[in-house]
Protein backbone atom coordinates (compact mmCIF):
# COMPACT_ATOMS: atom_id res chain seq x y z
CA UNK A 1 0.00 0.00 0.00
CA UNK A 2 1.42 3.11 -0.93
CA UNK A 3 1.86 5.75 2.03
CA UNK A 4 0.91 9.32 1.19
CA UNK A 5 3.14 11.71 3.43
CA UNK A 6 1.23 13.89 5.19
CA UNK A 7 2.04 17.69 5.77
CA UNK A 8 2.71 19.02 9.28
CA UNK A 9 -0.15 20.45 10.37
CA UNK A 10 -0.16 24.08 10.54
CA UNK A 11 1.54 26.04 13.03
CA UNK A 12 -1.42 28.11 15.32
CA UNK A 13 -0.94 31.06 16.53
CA UNK A 14 -1.86 30.96 20.21
CA UNK A 15 -1.95 35.02 21.72
CA UNK A 16 0.34 35.55 25.16
CA UNK A 17 -1.30 35.02 28.49
CA UNK A 18 -2.74 38.91 29.07
CA UNK A 19 -0.29 39.90 31.77
CA UNK A 20 -2.70 42.60 32.65
CA UNK A 21 -5.27 40.66 33.93
CA UNK A 22 -7.10 41.66 37.04
CA UNK A 23 -4.49 44.72 37.45
CA UNK A 24 -6.07 48.05 38.83
CA UNK A 25 -4.56 50.64 36.53
CA UNK A 26 -5.23 53.43 38.65
CA UNK A 27 -2.98 51.71 41.16
CA UNK A 28 -0.21 53.46 38.58
CA UNK A 29 -1.59 56.87 38.72
CA UNK A 30 -0.07 58.89 41.63
CA UNK A 31 -2.27 60.11 44.51
CA UNK A 32 -1.77 64.04 43.22
CA UNK A 33 -3.64 62.58 39.89
CA UNK A 34 -6.60 60.97 41.38
CA UNK A 35 -6.69 64.36 43.56
CA UNK A 36 -7.16 66.31 40.72
CA UNK A 37 -10.22 64.07 39.20
CA UNK A 38 -12.06 63.75 42.69
CA UNK A 39 -11.06 67.85 42.64
CA UNK A 40 -12.83 68.23 38.79
CA UNK A 41 -15.78 66.08 40.59
CA UNK A 42 -16.56 68.40 43.21
CA UNK A 43 -20.33 67.34 43.56
CA UNK A 44 -20.02 65.32 47.55
CA UNK A 45 -22.41 62.64 46.36
CA UNK A 46 -20.74 61.87 43.69
CA UNK A 47 -17.53 61.94 45.60
CA UNK A 48 -19.22 59.65 48.37
CA UNK A 49 -20.13 57.14 45.51
CA UNK A 50 -15.85 57.62 44.52
CA UNK A 51 -15.09 56.81 48.25
CA UNK A 52 -16.52 53.06 48.51
CA UNK A 53 -14.64 52.03 45.78
CA UNK A 54 -11.81 51.39 47.69
CA UNK A 55 -9.66 52.27 50.31
CA UNK A 56 -7.47 54.05 48.66
CA UNK A 57 -10.22 56.67 47.07
CA UNK A 58 -11.65 56.32 50.70
CA UNK A 59 -8.59 58.00 51.99
CA UNK A 60 -8.10 60.58 48.77
CA UNK A 61 -11.67 61.26 49.07
CA UNK A 62 -10.98 63.24 52.59
CA UNK A 63 -8.51 65.64 50.99
CA UNK A 64 -10.58 67.14 48.26
CA UNK A 65 -10.14 70.62 48.20
CA UNK A 66 -12.69 71.82 45.90
CA UNK A 67 -16.52 70.56 47.51
CA UNK A 68 -19.83 71.36 45.75
CA UNK A 69 -23.01 70.35 48.20
CA UNK A 70 -26.59 70.90 46.06
CA UNK A 71 -28.91 70.76 48.85
CA UNK A 72 -32.43 68.84 48.47
CA UNK A 73 -34.86 70.22 50.60
CA UNK A 74 -34.93 72.85 53.66
CA UNK A 75 -36.48 71.63 57.35
CA UNK A 76 -38.06 74.48 59.57
CA UNK A 77 -36.59 74.64 63.06
CA UNK A 78 -39.75 75.35 64.23
CA UNK A 79 -41.66 72.17 63.61
CA UNK A 80 -39.59 69.43 63.40
CA UNK A 81 -42.10 66.54 63.66
CA UNK A 82 -44.45 68.37 61.15
CA UNK A 83 -43.77 66.69 57.35
CA UNK A 84 -45.19 69.99 55.82
CA UNK A 85 -42.27 71.56 57.37
CA UNK A 86 -40.08 70.04 54.04
CA UNK A 87 -39.87 72.84 51.74
CA UNK A 88 -38.41 71.82 48.75
CA UNK A 89 -39.40 75.06 47.47
CA UNK A 90 -39.18 78.53 48.69
CA UNK A 91 -42.55 79.80 47.40
CA UNK A 92 -44.18 78.19 50.79
CA UNK A 93 -42.21 80.58 52.67
CA UNK A 94 -41.70 84.48 53.43
CA UNK A 95 -38.32 86.30 53.72
CA UNK A 96 -39.54 86.86 57.52
CA UNK A 97 -39.61 83.97 58.69
CA UNK A 98 -37.14 81.84 60.89
CA UNK A 99 -34.11 80.27 59.85
CA UNK A 100 -34.38 77.27 58.21
CA UNK A 101 -31.87 74.33 58.57
CA UNK A 102 -30.82 72.84 54.68
CA UNK A 103 -30.63 69.56 54.41
CA UNK A 104 -28.36 67.56 51.66
CA UNK A 105 -30.11 64.48 51.06
CA UNK A 106 -30.19 61.56 48.26
CA UNK A 107 -28.06 59.18 50.35
CA UNK A 108 -29.94 55.53 50.00
CA UNK A 109 -29.50 53.39 53.07
CA UNK A 110 -28.12 50.50 51.95
CA UNK A 111 -25.22 52.59 51.31
CA UNK A 112 -23.35 52.28 54.75
CA UNK A 113 -19.90 52.42 54.24
CA UNK A 114 -21.10 55.96 52.08
CA UNK A 115 -23.14 56.80 55.25
CA UNK A 116 -20.37 56.35 57.39
CA UNK A 117 -17.77 58.31 55.24
CA UNK A 118 -20.64 61.27 56.15
CA UNK A 119 -20.62 61.13 59.39
CA UNK A 120 -24.18 60.09 59.34
CA UNK A 121 -25.39 58.83 62.88
CA UNK A 122 -28.18 55.56 62.04
CA UNK A 123 -31.70 56.37 63.11
CA UNK A 124 -33.53 54.50 65.75
CA UNK A 125 -36.53 54.34 64.06
CA UNK A 126 -37.43 51.50 61.23
CA UNK A 127 -36.50 52.54 57.68
CA UNK A 128 -39.64 51.50 56.71
CA UNK A 129 -40.99 53.79 57.68
CA UNK A 130 -43.17 57.00 56.38
CA UNK A 131 -43.16 59.18 58.89
CA UNK A 132 -40.63 61.91 58.80
CA UNK A 133 -37.86 62.38 61.86
CA UNK A 134 -35.17 64.68 62.52
CA UNK A 135 -32.00 63.15 64.71
CA UNK A 136 -30.07 65.59 66.96
CA UNK A 137 -30.03 69.46 66.61
CA UNK A 138 -27.23 70.11 64.83
CA UNK A 139 -25.76 68.23 61.71
CA UNK A 140 -29.22 65.75 62.04
CA UNK A 141 -30.18 63.67 59.83
CA UNK A 142 -33.67 62.57 57.85
CA UNK A 143 -35.23 59.18 56.78
CA UNK A 144 -38.01 59.05 55.04
CA UNK A 145 -38.91 56.26 52.63
CA UNK A 146 -35.63 54.46 53.52
CA UNK A 147 -33.88 57.39 52.18
CA UNK A 148 -31.38 59.13 54.99
CA UNK A 149 -30.62 62.71 54.96
CA UNK A 150 -27.86 64.80 56.29
CA UNK A 151 -27.33 68.41 56.62
CA UNK A 152 -24.40 70.20 55.36
CA UNK A 153 -21.52 70.42 58.52
CA UNK A 154 -22.74 66.52 58.78
CA UNK A 155 -22.01 65.34 55.11
CA UNK A 156 -18.03 67.65 55.60
CA UNK A 157 -17.53 65.98 58.55
CA UNK A 158 -14.80 64.23 57.27
CA UNK A 159 -13.60 66.59 54.81
CA UNK A 160 -9.85 67.50 55.73
CA UNK A 161 -8.95 69.98 53.26
CA UNK A 162 -11.63 72.14 51.54
CA UNK A 163 -10.18 75.27 50.31
CA UNK A 164 -13.64 76.01 47.54
CA UNK A 165 -16.89 75.31 48.95
CA UNK A 166 -19.88 75.93 47.14
CA UNK A 167 -23.42 75.49 48.55
CA UNK A 168 -26.68 75.15 46.31
CA UNK A 169 -30.35 75.60 47.88
CA UNK A 170 -32.86 74.03 46.16
CA UNK A 171 -34.79 77.59 45.29
CA UNK A 172 -34.32 81.52 46.66
CA UNK A 173 -35.87 82.07 50.38
CA UNK A 174 -38.01 85.12 48.56
CA UNK A 175 -41.57 84.15 46.92
CA UNK A 176 -41.93 86.82 44.50
CA UNK A 177 -44.76 86.88 41.88
CA UNK A 178 -44.46 85.62 38.45
CA UNK A 179 -42.69 88.39 36.14
CA UNK A 180 -41.10 90.34 38.75
CA UNK A 181 -37.21 90.42 38.86
CA UNK A 182 -35.16 90.29 42.11
CA UNK A 183 -31.39 89.35 42.42
CA UNK A 184 -29.58 90.34 45.39
CA UNK A 185 -25.41 88.93 45.89
CA UNK A 186 -23.81 89.69 49.45
CA UNK A 187 -20.73 89.53 50.76
CA UNK A 188 -20.20 89.37 54.63
CA UNK A 189 -17.10 88.86 56.87
CA UNK A 190 -18.15 89.06 60.60
CA UNK A 191 -20.68 91.45 59.48
CA UNK A 192 -22.37 92.70 56.45
CA UNK A 193 -19.56 94.21 53.68
CA UNK A 194 -21.80 95.15 50.89
CA UNK A 195 -24.51 94.03 48.70
CA UNK A 196 -26.21 94.61 45.24
CA UNK A 197 -29.87 94.22 44.87
CA UNK A 198 -31.71 94.37 41.32
CA UNK A 199 -35.12 94.42 40.56
CA UNK A 200 -38.05 95.15 38.30
CA UNK A 201 -41.84 95.07 38.63
CA UNK A 202 -41.93 93.34 35.59
CA UNK A 203 -39.25 91.65 32.27
CA UNK A 204 -40.65 91.77 29.01
CA UNK A 205 -38.39 89.16 26.68
CA UNK A 206 -36.38 90.31 23.78
CA UNK A 207 -38.54 90.02 20.78
CA UNK A 208 -35.19 88.78 18.35
CA UNK A 209 -36.34 91.34 15.26
CA UNK A 210 -36.17 94.58 17.84
CA UNK A 211 -32.50 93.43 18.82
CA UNK A 212 -30.73 95.48 16.57
CA UNK A 213 -33.35 98.23 17.38
CA UNK A 214 -32.82 97.95 21.27
CA UNK A 215 -29.20 98.51 20.72
CA UNK A 216 -29.62 101.78 19.37
CA UNK A 217 -31.93 103.30 21.68
CA UNK A 218 -29.73 102.27 24.71
CA UNK A 219 -26.91 104.28 23.51
CA UNK A 220 -28.98 107.54 23.31
CA UNK A 221 -29.62 109.69 26.57
CA UNK A 222 -32.95 109.23 28.14
CA UNK A 223 -35.01 112.81 28.46
CA UNK A 224 -35.88 112.10 31.46
CA UNK A 225 -32.48 112.99 33.05
CA UNK A 226 -32.58 109.54 35.63
CA UNK A 227 -35.10 111.39 38.39
CA UNK A 228 -37.24 109.37 40.16
CA UNK A 229 -41.06 110.13 38.82
CA UNK A 230 -43.48 111.28 41.70
CA UNK A 231 -45.73 108.90 41.28
CA UNK A 232 -43.13 106.54 42.30
CA UNK A 233 -43.50 108.01 45.82
CA UNK A 234 -47.12 107.97 45.42
CA UNK A 235 -48.05 104.52 44.08
CA UNK A 236 -46.12 102.34 46.24
CA UNK A 237 -43.01 102.09 44.10
CA UNK A 238 -40.76 102.98 46.58
CA UNK A 239 -42.06 101.01 49.64
CA UNK A 240 -42.48 98.23 47.26
CA UNK A 241 -38.08 98.53 46.92
CA UNK A 242 -37.87 99.55 50.61
CA UNK A 243 -39.68 95.62 51.13
CA UNK A 244 -37.47 93.89 48.49
CA UNK A 245 -34.01 95.17 49.92
CA UNK A 246 -35.22 94.48 53.64
CA UNK A 247 -36.34 91.24 52.39
CA UNK A 248 -33.01 90.59 50.33
CA UNK A 249 -30.74 91.72 53.68
CA UNK A 250 -32.91 89.23 55.70
CA UNK A 251 -31.84 86.15 53.70
CA UNK A 252 -28.54 87.41 53.07
CA UNK A 253 -28.01 87.53 56.95
CA UNK A 254 -29.54 84.35 57.91
CA UNK A 255 -27.43 82.54 55.27
CA UNK A 256 -24.44 83.99 56.89
CA UNK A 257 -25.40 82.66 60.26
CA UNK A 258 -26.07 79.34 59.18
CA UNK A 259 -22.60 79.06 57.91
CA UNK A 260 -20.88 79.88 61.11
CA UNK A 261 -20.36 76.12 61.66
CA UNK A 262 -18.68 75.19 59.16
CA UNK A 263 -16.20 78.13 59.24
CA UNK A 264 -15.41 77.30 62.27
CA UNK A 265 -14.88 73.67 61.47
CA UNK A 266 -12.87 74.26 58.36
CA UNK A 267 -9.68 76.37 59.05
CA UNK A 268 -8.53 76.01 55.28
CA UNK A 269 -11.35 77.22 53.78
CA UNK A 270 -10.68 80.19 51.23
CA UNK A 271 -13.52 81.28 49.66
CA UNK A 272 -17.42 80.44 49.92
CA UNK A 273 -20.35 81.30 48.05
CA UNK A 274 -23.96 79.64 49.23
CA UNK A 275 -26.29 80.39 46.51
CA UNK A 276 -29.74 78.61 44.79
CA UNK A 277 -30.49 76.92 41.70
CA UNK A 278 -32.92 79.66 40.77
CA UNK A 279 -30.20 82.88 40.51
CA UNK A 280 -31.76 85.11 43.21
CA UNK A 281 -28.87 85.67 45.77
CA UNK A 282 -25.56 84.78 46.36
CA UNK A 283 -23.77 84.80 49.38
CA UNK A 284 -19.81 85.11 49.27
CA UNK A 285 -17.01 85.35 51.20
CA UNK A 286 -13.33 85.43 50.27
CA UNK A 287 -10.39 84.37 52.60
CA UNK A 288 -9.90 87.51 54.56
CA UNK A 289 -13.71 87.90 55.21
CA UNK A 290 -13.64 83.70 56.20
CA UNK A 291 -10.99 84.91 58.58
CA UNK A 292 -12.29 87.76 60.22
CA UNK A 293 -15.63 85.28 61.38
CA UNK A 294 -13.17 83.17 62.75
CA UNK A 295 -11.82 86.15 64.54
CA UNK A 296 -14.47 88.30 65.53
CA UNK A 297 -17.80 86.12 65.89
CA UNK A 298 -20.73 87.89 64.67
CA UNK A 299 -23.32 89.46 66.45
CA UNK A 300 -26.62 87.68 65.83
CA UNK A 301 -30.25 89.19 65.90
CA UNK A 302 -32.39 88.78 68.76
CA UNK A 303 -35.42 88.33 67.02
CA UNK A 304 -34.16 85.08 64.80
CA UNK A 305 -31.77 83.01 63.66
CA UNK A 306 -29.64 85.25 61.59
CA UNK A 307 -26.85 87.76 61.81
CA UNK A 308 -27.77 91.35 63.01
CA UNK A 309 -27.62 93.89 59.88
CA UNK A 310 -25.69 97.30 60.86
CA UNK A 311 -27.13 100.56 60.37
CA UNK A 312 -26.81 101.29 56.69
CA UNK A 313 -25.88 103.70 53.78
CA UNK A 314 -27.59 102.71 50.61
CA UNK A 315 -27.52 104.27 47.07
CA UNK A 316 -30.42 103.70 44.92
CA UNK A 317 -30.68 104.01 40.81
CA UNK A 318 -34.03 103.99 39.52
CA UNK A 319 -35.57 103.61 35.63
CA UNK A 320 -39.62 103.46 34.89
CA UNK A 321 -38.29 101.62 31.99
CA UNK A 322 -34.72 100.26 30.63
CA UNK A 323 -34.37 98.71 27.61
CA UNK A 324 -31.20 96.19 27.21
CA UNK A 325 -28.68 95.51 24.52
CA UNK A 326 -30.37 92.32 23.98
CA UNK A 327 -34.18 93.30 23.61
CA UNK A 328 -34.93 92.84 26.78
CA UNK A 329 -37.19 95.42 28.64
CA UNK A 330 -37.20 95.62 32.45
CA UNK A 331 -40.08 97.97 34.04
CA UNK A 332 -39.69 99.73 37.03
CA UNK A 333 -35.93 98.81 37.25
CA UNK A 334 -34.62 99.19 40.62
CA UNK A 335 -30.50 98.91 41.93
CA UNK A 336 -29.59 99.34 45.73
CA UNK A 337 -25.76 99.32 46.71
CA UNK A 338 -25.88 99.00 50.62
CA UNK A 339 -22.72 99.27 52.70
CA UNK A 340 -22.81 99.41 56.53
CA UNK A 341 -22.90 103.02 57.69
CA UNK A 342 -19.84 102.51 59.80
CA UNK A 343 -17.56 101.30 56.45
CA UNK A 344 -13.98 102.75 56.14
CA UNK A 345 -14.39 102.51 52.28
CA UNK A 346 -15.34 105.87 50.60
CA UNK A 347 -19.06 106.00 50.16
CA UNK A 348 -18.82 107.94 47.48
CA UNK A 349 -17.32 105.08 45.83
CA UNK A 350 -19.67 103.40 43.24
CA UNK A 351 -16.92 101.56 41.29
CA UNK A 352 -17.29 98.67 43.20
CA UNK A 353 -21.58 98.24 41.82
CA UNK A 354 -20.50 97.48 38.32
CA UNK A 355 -18.81 94.47 39.14
CA UNK A 356 -21.52 92.88 40.76
CA UNK A 357 -21.64 89.54 39.21
CA UNK A 358 -24.91 88.94 37.44
CA UNK A 359 -25.30 86.77 34.48
CA UNK A 360 -26.08 88.60 31.09
CA UNK A 361 -28.50 90.21 30.55
CA UNK A 362 -28.60 91.53 34.07
CA UNK A 363 -24.91 92.57 34.49
CA UNK A 364 -25.66 95.24 31.55
CA UNK A 365 -28.67 96.53 33.35
CA UNK A 366 -26.38 97.15 36.55
CA UNK A 367 -24.11 98.86 34.09
CA UNK A 368 -26.48 101.03 32.67
CA UNK A 369 -28.16 102.24 36.22
CA UNK A 370 -25.41 103.16 37.66
CA UNK A 371 -24.99 106.37 34.84
CA UNK A 372 -28.25 107.36 36.46
CA UNK A 373 -28.78 109.93 39.10
CA UNK A 374 -28.12 108.88 42.51
CA UNK A 375 -30.11 108.78 45.57
CA UNK A 376 -29.20 108.59 48.94
CA UNK A 377 -31.04 106.69 51.62
CA UNK A 378 -30.13 105.23 55.41
CA UNK A 379 -31.61 102.50 57.34
CA UNK A 380 -31.13 101.45 60.94
CA UNK A 381 -30.03 98.32 62.62
CA UNK A 382 -32.33 95.61 62.52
Amino acid sequence: MAVIPRSDPPSRIHPEPQQTLGIDHFDHLPDSILLLVFNKISDVKSLGRCCVVSRRFHSLVTQVENVLIRVDCVISDDDNSSLSSIKSRSSASGPFSSIFRLVVGGIVKPLQALGQFLGARRSCGSSSSSSLSISGDEGGEIEQGGVTHHSPTQVLKNFEEIRYLRIELPSGELGIDEGVLLKWRAEFGSTLDHCVILGASSVIQPNPMRVSQAIVTTTVASDDNGSIPESFYTNGGLKLRVVWTISSLIAASARHYLLQPIIAEHKTLRSLVLSDSDGQGVLCMNRDQLEELRVKPLSASSASKRTLVPALNMRLWYAPTLELPDGTVLKGATLVAIRPSESKKEASDVSWVSSAAFEEPYEAAVKMLVKRKTYCLEMNSF
